[in-house]
């Protein structure tokens, strides 16, 4: 499958630009910025005409790099697709930016905006006036540097290799190792995994101490005093706090990590040992082999379309789509950036989804996760203007989240034996509970990072070290693993890429537990909110968009306390 092609997409028609748009140098594209910027606007209906077609712009624009970003992560040592990715971030973005601060500050000063409907256009204004008051042009070239520096983490991330029964395989294609019954094969991947990651924990480090000093920069030269406070303004958080965070810190620490140590201190008994081990907290307490939910990446499409269209039939209309069109890459191999996303075409309207898949339940768990993204994509589409469908990541993630436990309900289409049924829910379950103190220990890293900004390589690692010991069950035994334990943190791809992009799992966790509890109440009008909520893109704030789901955007222990006791009684019916 030629995973790069786009040639089968049906694009939406374009109105305002036209001819054989090149991005191949800047001359061809400046024109089309100074259109819009000395176009005079007189009335209401011209302006709308004017955003309609700066989205136009804004759309083919954000197309152009996500196909330079998909092929350089597909295939990382390609030299063309490096290329010309690096060439987006070093020489067409740097000269974009300043046009597109200027028709942000156009719109801004408009006086007919405030005749705009503001149950559609109120959120996305507040938007542009924020980006406005952060922009600064000297930060550009430290942009671009810092997208130089992400991408070199995701080349030698993907580079990593080691060798398993004498054959080389990617990193990620050993976690089925870690769910094997003998605890000779475990300790071996463990050990040759993290020698593999820890040969490069200089290498990280220093990378990553080039990250810190771009982002305090570009954080001041905005005029803030870290660049966690600049993050907060930059991911336009205006529904919460960084106060809200540590409480969202507190609530999993006193309500989740009991349950997870329950849920480790029963593991540690079942399998017998005298000390519960971080290479034991995969396999099967019943000593079966690892699931096997797919045979291959065709099966695991079929499976996946036919899971989906029991939950709602246009649901696998919109992954056939995508299938058709070539949107897929699945399988883990060496020279692919570690991870996996959805990636929206913001032209197209058919998004692009990525992952590292090896033929276990978790690749389940991640393909239903980004089709939850995709169909996300699908249901905002209708919105006029491609800025009022980038909602976010609050948001985001609770459309993901969501789909992995309503599509729960339908993995019997992955497994007929009803066994093997209620060890991949069960697995999950436990999952979803165990994502909340990763969540809070990544998070709580971040803000540590970032207020302590002339931190050496050492302290940050024991920062991470301190902070993981309380988010963590206290019955895993790290002896002798203390190396790995504390450098654990360079594995977590968001912190080297997206900073602060962590939180939202757990706010969307919460939220998706709470859709999950409606779907089992009543399905069709779950999903009816469900989808009334995604259909909003981001006209409304995070709060109003949860409501029309059907759930409250809340991260107090109360509400923590309500939802972990709703997913113990479920676990409980499962045995």
């Amino acid at each position: 499958m030629d995973v790069v092609s786009s040639q089968l997409a049906n694009k939406l028609k374009r109105h305002f630009l036209f001819g054989d748009l090149s991005f191949d140098n800047w001359e061809g594209l400046e024109p089309w910025f100074k259109n819009l910027s000395e176009r005079k606007i007189s009335s209401v209906d011209e302006l709308m005409k004017w955003l309609l077609d700066y989205s136009e712009l804004d759309a083919v624009f954000d197309e152009e790099m996500a196909w330079r970003y998909i092929r350089s992560t597909c295939d990382t040592v390609n030299p063309d697709y490096e290329k010309a990715y690096d060439f987006f971030v070093t020489e067409i973005e740097p000269k974009a930016a300043p046009w597109f601060q200027q028709l942000n500050s156009k719109l801004d000063a408009c006086a007919f905006r405030t005749e705009l409907n503001p149950e559609v256009y109120a959120i996305f204004l507040r938007t542009i006036h924020n980006d406005i008051a952060i922009y600064r042009e000297k930060n550009i070239p430290l942009f671009t540097e810092i997208e130089k520096l992400k991408q070199e983490y995701g080349k030698i991330a993907g580079d990593m290799m080691v060798t398993m029964e004498g054959k080389e395989i990617t990193i990620q294609q050993t976690s089925n190792y870690f769910k094997n019954t003998d605890r000779t094969i475990r300790l071996e991947a463990f050990v040759k995994v993290w020698e593999r990651r820890l040969a490069d924990r200089e290498v990280f480090d220093k990378l990553f101490d080039q990250l810190c000093v771009l982002r305090q920069e570009v954080a001041t030269n905005s005029g803030y005093d870290n660049f966690r406070d600049y993050s907060f303004a930059s991911l336009g958080r205006f529904d919460y706090t960084k106060e809200d965070c540590f409480r969202f810190h507190a609530a999993v620490e006193a309500e989740v990590v009991p349950f997870i140590t329950e849920i480790e201190t029963a593991r540690k008994k079942n399998l017998g040992l005298s000390e519960l081990r971080p290479y034991d907290l995969e396999v099967d307490l019943t000593g079966k082999p690892a699931l096997k939910p797919f045979q291959n990446g065709e099966d695991f499409l079929d499976k996946t379309i036919l899971c989906l269209s029991r939950v709602r039939p246009a649901y696998a209309e919109y992954i056939s789509t995508m299938r058709a069109m070539g949107h897929f890459d699945l399988d883990s191999r060496k020279g692919k950036a570690p991870g996996g996303y959805n990636y929206s075409l913001s032209e197209t309207g058919v998004p692009f989804i990525f992952m590292n898949s090896v033929g276990s339940q978790r690749d389940v768990i991640t393909m239903v996760h980004e089709a939850g993204h995709a169909i996300h994509s699908f249901l905002e589409n209708p919105l006029p203007l491609t800025s009022l469908k980038n909602p976010p990541s609050e948001v985001c993630e609770l459309a993901s989240m969501s789909m992995e436990l309503i599509s729960m309900e339908y993995w019997n289409v992955f497994y007929s034996n009803e066994e093997d049924l209620k060890r991949a829910r069960r697995e999950q379950l436990e999952k979803v509970l165990g994502t909340l103190p990763w969540v809070a220990t990544v998070d709580e890293f971040q803000h540590w990072i970032y207020e302590n900004k002339n931190h050496t390589a050492e302290e940050r690692s024991n920062a991470w070290s301190r902070i993981m010991s309380k988010f963590e069950s206290p019955v895993i035994d790290w002896k002798g693993f203390e190396v790995v334990q504390k450098y654990n943190w360079q594995k977590q791809l968001h912190i080297f890429e997206v900073p602060f992009y962590y939180i939202e799992y757990g706010m969307a966790q919460l939220g998706a537990i709470a859709v999950w509890r409606n779907y089992l109440l009543n399905p069709e009008k779950a999903l009816d909110q469900y989808e009334a909520a995604l259909k909003l893109g981001y006209t409304q704030p995070i709060g109003k968009i949860y409501e029309a789901a059907g759930i409250k955007f809340d991260f107090s222990q109360k509400y923590v306390h309500e939802l972990v006791r709703f997913v113990k009684e479920q676990l409980e019916l499962i045995k």
